[in-house]
C-alpha cells in the first residue's frame, strides 16, 4: 500500500485530497476545489460604459512602473479584472487519469472538481459518493457554474488556451499577497487554474457517478468491498471503509460526533480495521470566536488558535475512567452546547441590525448552518416583535430546501422523530407558507422586486464575495453602518472586502465545527484501535508521544508517498463445498491439530480469497505420493523397527561429515540408515527389508 497527501486542504469548503494504491487499485479520495482562491479576481464592476475590453485588460496592460514599485497595500485596482478561472488541488494534475481506477467522495465539497476529470475520454475510473452527496454535490455545482455565467456575458468568450493574466509576466507583476495565492509560494500551484467546466459536463459526471446509502456494499472488480459511513460533518458526508483480500482500510474524514441536522459520526463501525488513514485537518485551521471587534475601517474580528495541552488529553483519558466513560467523554462534551451558542450570538447581532434599521447579508455556504440560522433568526424576530422579511436568493434555493423535506434517512435523530411525529423537518417549511422567508432564483427578478422591503435579511451566495447576488447587496449595503455581513472563516476577509471598501457597515466573522477536536483525536483513535495509523505530521507536534495502545502511528506530509507496510502477513481462504468433503485429515502427532491435502483453484471475489473444485473427477482409490516432514527421531524409529522384528543399534560415535547420524541393523539382515537435518538414506541389499523400513519411517514422521 502506498499513500501520497496531495493536499492537506483548508476546512470545510476544501478537504484534503489523497491518492491511494491499495490491492492494485489507484483510489482518489475527493477532488475539491479551491474556491477562496477566486478572491484574486474582482468581481463584475457596475461603473462601466459597454467597453467591456477596457475593464478585462485594465490590471494587465496598465503595467507603467508596476514591476519596480514598493509594494503597498492592496487596492481594489490590484485584482485581476477577467474571467475567473478555478484552482484544483495544486498536484493533481501531473498525475495520469487514466490509470485512477475509483475515486471516493467524502462531501458534496468533495466533488466539485470532478467534471473537470469525467469531461476527459481517458478518464476512466468508478466513482462513489453517497446518495445524499451526489444530489446536493449537482446542485452546488449547477449554482458555481449559474453565477459564472454572469462573467461570460459581461467579458464575452473566453481566450483559447492560457489566458493573458494567466502568463509569468502578468502574475509576476501581482502583489505578493495575490501572487502566493495564485501560484503557491514556489509557483508549483501555477498548473493547477482551470477554466470552468460547462452544466453538459455537471451532467456527465452525474451520470458518472454509483450513488450509495450509508453501510451499502459495493464490490469493486471481485477485489474490493467498499462501504461508508456517516461522519456528521454535513447531510450526506461519509467516511470509508475498504476491505480487500490482504488489508482493511479506513479513510477517515473531518467528522462531527453530534451534528444537530445530519446523520452523527458512526465511529462504531469504523472499529477493527487495520489501517486507518487519519484526514482530519480541520483542527489546525484554528478556533474563531465569534464576535465583532473594530478592525481597521471595518468591524470584524481576527482568528486565535487554541492549541490543547497535554492535561487536555488526560482529563478525556485516565486509569480510573472505565470504558464506557472514556467513550461518554469522547463522545459528548458540549460540542451542541458551543455550536447553539455561535448560532444565537449571530442571531442578536442580526436582530441588533434590523432593530437599528438596516439590513444582514448571510453569504454562507454551509447548508446544515443555513437550516438553523433560518429557524433561530425567526424566533428572535417572532419575540421581539420585528416583521422583517428573510430572502433566499440563488438558483438551486428551491430544490436544495425541497431535497431537506425527502431525505429523512440521513439527517440526525433528533429531525427523525420530527417526522414520526408529523412535524416538518426544518422550520424553514412553515416559514415559507407564513410567507416569512421567500425563494428567488435571481435578484432582478420582478417578483422580488415587487415585495422587496429593507430591512431584510438575505441569504445569499457566494461567500467568496466574487460572485453570485451577495456582491450586489453588499455594494448596495456597505456603506450604512447599520447593516451586517455575516462571513465565514475559510476567506482572507481583508482581500474578499477590498472591492468594497471603504465599508461602513458591521463585518463578523466565525467559525463553526469543521471536525474532531484536537482533545479528541487520540482518545477516539484508542476506541478505533487499529494497527497502523498513518497521521499527519502537522498535527503530531500536537499529539502526546508516549500512547498506551497496540497502534503504531506512521507521519505523512503534504506532496510525499510513503510506503505503508503490511499488517499481517497471514490470510484466511474460504473452501468451496465440494472440496470440504474431498478433504482426508490425518492428525498431526507433536501437535493438537489435523492436515489435509486438496487441489482447487484460487480464486479472489468480493475481497474474500476461494478455493474452488477445478471440477475433476476425483479418484480416492488412486494413490497420491505421501508428503513428510519435520526431524526422524532414531529412536522412535528403532522402536517401532522392533515391533517388526527388526533390530539395530544407533551409532553415536560414527557422526559423518554432514552432522550424520546413523542407525545400523543388523538383524534379520544387515542395513543402514543415514539421517541429516534435510536427507535421510536407506541402504540395504534385500528389497523387502528396505521396503519395510521406509513404510516404518513414514509411520514415524508427520505425512499426508
Amino acid at each position: 500500500m502506498k499513500l501520497t497527501c496531495l493536499s492537506k486542504g483548508e476546512g470545510f469548503y476544501f478537504p484534503p485530497c489523497h491518492m491511494l494504491n491499495i490491492c492494485g487499485f489507484r483510489v482518489l479520495l475527493d477532488c475539491p476545489i479551491d474556491l477562496s482562491a477566486l478572491t484574486i479576481f474582482s468581481p463584475i464592476p457596475i461603473d462601466y460604459d459597454g467597453e467591456v475590453s477596457n475593464y478585462s485588460a485594465q490590471n494587465l496592460n496598465s503595467a507603467d512602473g508596476k514591476s519596480n514599485r514598493v509594494e503597498k497595500p492592496l487596492e481594489a485596482s490590484d485584482l485581476i479584472r477577467a474571467v475567473p478561472w478555478y484552482k484544483t488541488v495544486k498536484s493533481l494534475h501531473l498525475w495520469d487519469v487514466s490509470f485512477i481506477d475509483i475515486v471516493l467522495i467524502s462531501s458534496p465539497m468533495g466533488m466539485l472538481g470532478l467534471p473537470f476529470f469525467t469531461q476527459l475520454k481517458k478518464f476512466s475510473a468508478k466513482i462513489y459518493a453517497t446518495e445524499a452527496t451526489v444530489r446536493l454535490g449537482k446542485l452546488m455545482m449547477e449554482d458555481l457554474v449559474s453565477m459564472h455565467a454572469e462573467f461570460r456575458q459581461f467579458y464575452g468568450p473566453e481566450e483559447n488556451g492560457f489566458p493573458q493574466w494567466l502568463k509569468w509576466e502578468e502574475l509576476e507583476m501581482l502583489p505578493s499577497a495575490l501572487r502566493v495565492i495564485a501560484m503557491g509560494e514556489d509557483g508549483a500551484e501555477l498548473g493547477s487554474w482551470k477554466p470552468l467546466y460547462s452544466a453538459a459536463h455537471v451532467k456527465e459526471c452525474i451520470q458518472k457517478t454509483q450513488s450509495l446509502k450509508y453501510a451499502e456494499e459495493v464490490y469493486h472488480n471481485g477485489t474490493l468491498v467498499i462501504k461508508a459511513f456517516s461522519s456528521g460533518l454535513e447531510i450526506g458526508a461519509s467516511n470509508w471503509v475498504i476491505n480487500g483480500p490482504k488489508r482493511n482500510f479506513t479513510w477517515l474524514s473531518s467528522s462531527i460526533f453530534a451534528s444537530r441536522h445530519a446523520m452523527g459520526f458512526d465511529y462504531n463501525s469504523l472499529q477493527g480495521n487495520g489501517v486507518i488513514l487519519f484526514s482530519d485537518f480541520s483542527s489546525m485551521c484554528g478556533n474563531v470566536s465569534v464576535g465583532i471587534n473594530a478592525y481597521r475601517s471595518m468591524n470584524q474580528i481576527r482568528p486565535k488558535v487554541n492549541s490543547p495541552t497535554g492535561s487536555d488529553f488526560s482529563t478525556l483519558r485516565d486509569g480510573n475512567n472505565s470504558k464506557e466513560d472514556f467513550i461518554k467523554s469522547v463522545t459528548d462534551t458540549g460540542e451542541n452546547t458551543v455550536e447553539i451558542d455561535k448560532l444565537a450570538f449571530i442571531c442578536s447581532c442580526a436582530i441588533d441590525s434590523v432593530r437599528e434599521g438596516g439590513s444582514v447579508l448571510i453569504p454562507i455556504g454551509r447548508l446544515g448552518i443555513i437550516l438553523q440560522l433560518l429557524e433561530q433568526i425567526s424566533i428572535s424576530l417572532e419575540s421581539s416583535n420585528l416583521n422583517v422579511p428573510m430572502f433566499i436568493i440563488s438558483d438551486v434555493a428551491e430544490e436544495i430546501l425541497s431535497l431537506m423535506n425527502v431525505v429523512p434517512e440521513w439527517l440526525c435523530e433528533q429531525r427523525q422523530q420530527k417526522l414520526y411525529s408529523g412535524e416538518a423537518l426544518f422550520g424553514h417549511v412553515k416559514l415559507i407558507k407564513e410567507k416569512k422567508l421567500h425563494l428567488f432564483h435571481t435578484i432582478h427578478s420582478p417578483n422580488l422586486l415587487a415585495i422587496w422591503k429593507e430591512p431584510c435579511i438575505v441569504f445569499s451566495p457566494h461567500w467568496s464575495l466574487r460572485q453570485g447576488p451577495a456582491i450586489h447587496l453588499l455594494r448596495r449595503w456597505s456603506a450604512d453602518k447599520r447593516c451586517l455581513l455575516v462571513l465565514e472563516q475559510g476567506v482572507d476577509a481583508d482581500i474578499a472586502l477590498l472591492p468594497f471598501k471603504p465599508i461602513a457597515m458591521k463585518v463578523l466573522q466565525c467559525s463553526f465545527l469543521s471536525g474532531i477536536e484536537m482533545q479528541k483525536i487520540q482518545p477516539l483513535l484508542e476506541i478505533l484501535r487499529p494497527k497502523l495509523i498513518l497521521f499527519p505530521e502537522d498535527l503530531m507536534a500536537h499529539m502526546i508521544t508516549s500512547h498506551t495502545g497496540s497502534s503504531v502511528y506512521f507521519g505523512y506530509s503534504e506532496n510525499e508517498t510513503i510506503c505503508v507496510p503490511r499488517s499481517r502477513d497471514e490470510f484466511e481462504v474460504d473452501l468451496a463445498t465440494d472440496l470440504v468433503f474431498q478433504l482426508q485429515p490425518r492428525r498431526i502427532k507433536q501437535e493438537n491439530a489435523a492436515i489435509a491435502r486438496l487441489k482447487g483453484k484460487y480464486h479472489v471475489h468480493h475481497g474474500r480469497h476461494l478455493l474452488i473444485s477445478e471440477n475433476e473427477p476425483v479418484n480416492h482409490s488412486q494413490s497420491r505420493l505421501l508428503l513428510q516432514w519435520g526431524s526422524l527421531d532414531l529412536t522412535l524409529l528403532l522402536l517401532a523397527l522392533r515391533e517388526k522384528g527388526i533390530n539395530g543399534s544407533i551409532d553415536n560415535d560414527g557422526m559423518g561429515e554432514h552432522n550424520s547420524c546413523f542407525l545400523r541393523i543388523y538383524e534379520p539382515k544387515k542395513a543402514l540408515i543415514e539421517t541429516t537435518g534435510t536427507l535421510t538414506v536407506v541402504s540395504a541389499v534385500d528389497e523387502t527389508l528396505a521396503s519395510i523400513i521406509f513404510q516404518t519411517i513414514c509411520s514415524v514422521l508427520d505425512a499426508i
